[in-house]
């Protein structure tokens, strides 16, 4: 069985529809177990033990959700000496183009090293159909992808 991590902040609401959308695209997959985590619970034992992750934060003034970022602080050094090559994505609910928060967690889990699979999804505006549809796919992508051992 593999482990597909989402790790997620939503202090609107919007970033915690697509984690849902993910989650339930991911549950489409036989062989996968999905583990949603806030990223305030999420910590080190979540990122060791997953064989894929899922990161979902606002755009907050151009940069991630401070709650990522502190997932993030809290894990980063611990995971060092692990040397991590666990793949990942991004889904991002923006109020401008998320450029400012893709950018900035690619650069930081390269230090993991973490290994980015798959382009981000970022959702501009209002979580309508279409956005969930594509955080839906997401999920159920990347989970295809670990069954099949593509990663």
């Amino acid at each position: 069985m593999k482990t597909l991590l989402i790790v997620y902040h939503s202090q609107s609401g919007n970033t915690r529809q697509l984690a849902d959308a993910a989650v339930r695209g991911a549950g489409l997959e036989a062989g996968v177990d999905v583990r949603l985590r806030c990223a305030f619970e999420a910590g080190l034992d979540d990122l060791l033990q997953a064989d894929g992750v899922l990161f979902g934060t606002p755009e907050n003034l151009g940069y991630m959700s401070g709650a990522l970022k502190d997932f993030f602080d809290r894990t980063f050094y611990p995971a060092e000496p692990h040397q991590l090559s666990t793949p990942y994505a991004l889904f991002i609910s923006a109020g401008n183009d998320g450029s400012g928060a893709v950018r900035e967690i690619d650069r930081i889990l390269r230090g993991y090293p973490l290994r980015k699979v798959a382009e981000p999804l970022v959702v501009k505006g209002a979580i309508d159909a279409p956005a969930l549809a594509e955080a839906e796919a997401l999920g159920q992508a990347m989970a295809a992808a670990l069954v099949m051992g593509a990663f």
